[in-house]
């Protein structure tokens, strides 16, 4: 499954083709100081646009920083700016997305460090806000936006030309979708670097791009413990398998850019499915027949035919390129060592009728009713998702089965990456939809009889927002182990202002619970992630508050003895600061856990919530995984709770109990800190 989102990205295709005027060559030097750089301005002037105009700034090409593009908007189509002061310079305020141009500040004395708040649209070649050096045009460093009108703060080293007459220029030369940029709050030397409450920014942009020994550590929001693609961008998991001892984890991929585009697949493997290592690109779509053609490989699953490794996978054709072709076709390759694959071979080149949603992720599984190779593919018609069944006897040639199971219209139009399987006597269906905007990751509970899924229950997989395209396998051991891309088609990406954007959920483990819902809980191997000793708290009331410790990658396991709780609601605060976090709310009264990022930095703003049942004795245990970007939360009765969070300073990495009124009763909590995933060999 690939797909994309609107407003503005459903533009992208027209806007990559427009003409586009290289920015690699030195802007016109401009006129040496006579004064030297002693008499230059320590920054430059109205920083913030707080004149309410353009007093200070000049517009040196174009129409889209005129005087309109001074803004006082304090939100946009998708929530708030966050911008600072009264004004900020909104690029698509005085002419829209079509208007290009460039707007240059006054001429200051480069600082050590140099911050400013930048948004807008990601195009690194004709959206820059860049640092340009008087004497020669020289453009020492720039900074795209992200594809997201809500600012976030870009810190800068200046170092190396510290005292040089420099000035900055924004730049907007696209046109179409997300084709401007937007900037405020220009801060030099210390200021830069803290907010006005004293607090750290987390240093974004310049610091962080790619370098030859690939770094994992140095973008302070890349998680540790979680698979991201070093650059560019991954969405759905793939073809996961245990294979020759080892994990296998594809993941949706566009190499080119940080958001979504003709897709590849990733690759890489684990002995633990925990710790990973990046393999070369496994699947690489056709040459675009241009600019604008999105054709690639979607999402698909993989199986071992007695020894050898085969991937079944939707062929994508974009028809906007390619008129007449089909655009969703399933495909076979195959790998011998793991890693080197054949061309697809076209083995189902028409969706069957009752496809008018789409046609696409096929599912392999060897199904123990008959002993046959079946293929489930997700699909939609009519309002309802559905799911479509083929078999085969050799993975080459396979026969329709007709309709494996169908919504009644409630849960999504086109039901997406489905997943079916046994577990623990029954049958379990995975499926990831679109219901109103939101992005769900469905599950359903029943009987299979080798054609049709009957459902005897269903549910959502995980309450958070950022759980989608789940998909399982069997290992070696017997465990029903699933991962999923944590995000969803909604989602904020701010670290697309580092290069890439994407990540996979950590391995869980399913199971059915005594209720008959479908539970959660991390692989075991988590535990090996440990990177030093932990803390911990045993038989401990809290009133007000406790802080546990701190940690941008730490785990904390605890137990509430609720039966000697007499507060009403008790919170954790997760990356926590004076300024931000993130909080996980327990309601005794109605047993509801509520995970909110409405205050958790620069990503999504919400609120999610599951249920949790206590256990017989009055406790409720919970499992918390907290990585750079990231939460995870596991209930003790196997619920769950996800969603990335991106906080704005360095000091928000707390991790604290509060009450309001009452008292919470701590029967134990161990935070424990947790190191890199990363595997090098």
């Amino acid at each position: 499954m690939s797909r994309w989102k609107a407003p503005h990205t459903t533009l992208l295709a027209a806007a990559l083709v427009a003409a586009s005027i290289p920015l690699t060559a030195p802007l016109p030097a401009r006129a040496a100081t006579p004064a030297g750089p002693a008499a230059l301005a320590s920054g430059p002037a109205n920083p913030g646009f707080e004149t309410g105009d353009l007093t200070g700034w000049t517009v040196t090409e174009g129409t889209a920083f005129g005087p309109g593009a001074v803004s006082t908007a304090t939100t946009y189509w998708g929530g708030p700016f966050h911008h600072r002061g009264g004004h900020h310079l909104w690029g698509y305020a005085a002419a829209g997305d079509d208007a290009t141009g460039t707007l240059a500040s006054s001429t200051f004395a480069a600082p050590t460090r140099l911050s400013f708040l930048v948004s807008g649209g990601w195009d690194p070649e004709r959206l820059q806000v860049a640092l340009v050096r008087d004497a020669d045009g020289a453009r020492l460093l720039t900074q795209t936006g992200i594809d997201d009108e809500a600012y976030l703060r870009v810190v800068w080293d200046t170092t190396p030309w510290r005292g040089q007459a420099v000035h900055l220029e924004v730049v907007d030369r696209k046109t179409g979708g997300w084709g401007h940029i937007n900037l405020d709050d220009v801060r030099v030397g210390d200021a830069a670097a803290r907010d006005d409450n004293g607090l750290t920014f987390r240093t974004l942009g310049q610091a962080n791009q790619p370098t030859a020994t690939r770094d994992h550590t140095a973008d302070p929001l890349r998680p540790q413990f979680h698979y991201t693609p070093y650059q560019g961008w991954i969405n759905d998991p793939n073809g996961l398998i245990q294979w020759r001892g080892r994990h296998q984890l594809f993941s949706q991929h566009y190499p080119g850019a940080p958001k979504w585009g003709p897709m590849h697949w990733a690759h890489a493997d684990s002995p633990d499915a925990v710790h990973w290592r990046e393999l070369p690109v496994a699947l690489t779509p056709p040459v675009p027949a241009g600019p604008a053609d999105n054709s690639g490989i979607f999402s698909g699953s993989a199986v071992d035919d007695d020894g050898t490794l085969t991937v079944a996978y939707t062929r994508f054709t974009d028809t906007a390129a390619h008129p007449g072709a089909t655009p969703e076709t399933v495909e076979i390759a195959t790998s011998t060592d793991g890693t080197t694959f054949t061309s697809g071979t076209e083995v189902i080149s028409q969706p069957p009728p009752g496809s008018a949603a789409g046609f696409r992720d096929p599912k392999l599984f060897r199904d123990p009713v008959d002993g046959r190779w079946k293929m489930a593919v997700g699909s939609g018609d009519a309002g309802r998702g559905k799911v479509h069944l083929y078999a085969s006897d050799d993975l080459r040639t396979w026969t329709y089965s007709g309709v494996l199971a169908e919504g009644d219209g409630t849960t999504g139009t086109m039901w997406e990456c489905p997943d079916l399987f046994p577990l623990d006597g029954k049958w379990v269906l995975l499926y990831s939809t679109n219901e109103g905007g939101q992005s769900l990751q469905r599950y359903a509970v029943g009987t299979y009889d080798g054609s049709r899924f009957t459902a005897e229950r269903h549910g959502i997989l995980d309450g958070g927002g950022d759980i989608y395209a789940a998909q399982s396998y069997r290992d070696d051991a017997g465990r029903r182990l699933m991962t999923a891309w944590m995000s969803d088609w909604n989602a904020k990406e701010p670290t697309r202002i580092d290069g890439w954007a994407g990540a996979q959920a950590l391995h869980r483990e399913l199971f059915l619970t005594a209720d008959g819902r479908l539970g959660q809980r991390p692989v075991a191997a988590v535990d090996t992630l440990a990177s030093g000793p932990s803390t911990t708290v045993e038989d401990k009331t809290v009133q007000g508050s406790r802080r546990i410790g701190r940690g941008d990658a730490v785990r904390l396991r605890t137990v509430l003895d609720l039966t000697r709780t007499t507060a009403d609601t008790v919170t954790l605060r997760l990356k926590a600061s004076a300024a931000e976090a993130t909080v996980l709310r327990y309601e005794k009264a109605t047993g509801t856990l509520t995970l909110d990022t409405t205050n958790a930095g620069y990503g999504t703003p919400a609120t999610y919530t599951t249920h949790a049942v206590p256990a017989a004795d009055g406790t409720l245990a919970l499992d918390v995984l907290v990585d750079r970007s990231s939460v995870e939360v596991f209930t003790g009765d196997g619920a769950a709770l996800t969603a990335r969070a991106y906080p704005r300073y360095r000091e928000s990495d707390a991790v604290e109990f509060t009450t309001g009124s009452g008292r919470l009763r701590l029967k134990s909590a161990t935070l424990t800190p947790l190191g890199s995933s990363v595997l090098t060999d």
